[in-house]
């Protein structure tokens, strides 16, 4: 199966790249190789290499100061996924675009299925949703991934982060009133090749994170449990749970971020075990 990959130096995308089949062909970009926002660049590319998917792991994801960047958010979240879905369709290509829980308010009581309707709060949630409807719209042969809390041993995460701060102070505080569901890269990527794989490409929306819910609080506190049953020596800080209102921020974030998997467990794709990942990516980090 030829690919072409957008997105290859973000956590997905060097967890995708490390789990590709070995009679797979990868064309791997990032936004020095190809600016997804410039329509003839990317068609010509993708009829140049004749791939059998295009994978867009690209994204704005800077969820704050797209608040005040509203262009460029928009230029890549959603041009530049109808331009790689439109491109993709010109040669017959499946189509595969990650998407966000920020689509959703984050109000509901109960897990988000992909039958809930969207309801983003702010410019980086409105921008994933115009570019999950012009994927969808553009190429009936897209499968879109709503993802949540993703984490790896790639690039800046939340995990990462706990770790650096756990070596430089006692006393942590973390929110605890935002509740979601943590989802390990290297799973993504894998749920994504195996969905390739199946017999039957799986279109339109699919919701994909990790098996258990929990706050950034109760996250920390796994993280650092980890860490010392790694290294005995490792220094776990008393962790405080706080309130989102002790760090305002200039995008809101869902208090609620809890998505049912059900549809994309449906096909015999495993959600993620971030605990197990935990305990593998953290003796490297």
């Amino acid at each position: 199966m030829r690919i072409l990959l957008t997105g290859a130096k973000g956590q997905l995308g060097q967890c995708f790249k490390d789990r590709l089949p070995e009679n797979w062909e990868l064309i791997a970009t990032d936004s020095q190789t190809l600016d997804i926002t410039d329509e003839a660049a990317v068609l010509n590319m993708v009829k140049n290499f004749q791939p059998d998917a295009v994978v867009n792991a690209a994204a704005y994801t800077a969820v704050d100061k797209a608040e005040s960047d509203h262009d460029k958010a928009f230029a890549v979240n959603a041009d530049g996924t109808r331009n790689l879905a439109v491109a993709a369709q010109a040669v017959a290509a499946k189509f595969v675009h990650v998407s966000t829980d920020y689509v959703f308010s984050g109000h509901a009581k109960n897990p988000y299925s992909e039958k809930d309707a969207p309801e983003p709060t702010g410019i980086y949630g409105k921008s994933k949703l115009a570019g999950e409807l012009l994927a969808l719209s553009a190429n009936p042969n897209s499968m879109v991934i709503r993802t949540s809390w993703v984490f790896s041993e790639y690039g800046n995460n939340f995990v990462k982060t706990m770790l650096r701060l756990a070596k430089e102070r006692d006393t942590l505080g973390v929110v605890d009133d935002q509740i979601g569901n943590p989802t390990y890269a290297g799973d993504l990527a894998q749920a994504i090749i195996d969905a390739l794989q199946l017999p039957t490409f799986p279109t339109g929306l699919y919701h994909y994170c990790g098996d258990k819910t929990v706050s950034w609080c109760d996250f920390a506190r796994a993280i650092f449990q980890t860490a010392q049953q790694k290294d005995p020596a490792f220094p776990v800080p008393v962790t405080n749970g706080i309130a989102t209102s002790a760090y305002p921020t200039p995008a809101s974030r869902p208090p609620y971020s809890v998505m049912s998997c059900d549809k994309i467990k449906s096909h015999g794709i495993k959600v993620s075990d971030w605990q197990a990942a935990l305990g593998q990516i953290i003796p490297k980090l």
